[in-house]
């Protein structure tokens, strides 16, 4: 077929990530570029880099865990700010 795999992941992606708000995006976007040299990222930190609270970062990630993109995001200790599992 004249179509990959990779490519219907990609449009449904895409597809999905118009449906997020901007906070969404911006920490979607964020997981992205980091998930690759980290594993495990505080609420804190995330909303830190992103001029967001950490209970703005953690309201908002479900959406991103249920959207079904290319980041796994797992909810993953809550010591001093909720830890999240990220897997690219």
């Amino acid at each position: 077929m004249w179509w990959s795999v990779e490519r219907v992941r990609m449009s449904t992606s895409t597809a999905t990530a118009s449906n997020l708000s901007d906070k969404q995006r911006r920490i979607l976007q964020h997981l992205r570029a980091n998930a690759d040299t980290q594993t495990y990222f505080k609420s804190r930190l995330i909303g830190e880099a992103l001029g967001m609270t950490a209970k703005e970062v953690g309201a908002n990630m479900s959406a991103i865990q249920e959207g079904g993109f290319d980041v796994d995001v797992e909810k993953w200790g809550y010591s001093s700010s909720t830890t999240w599992k990220v897997t690219a």
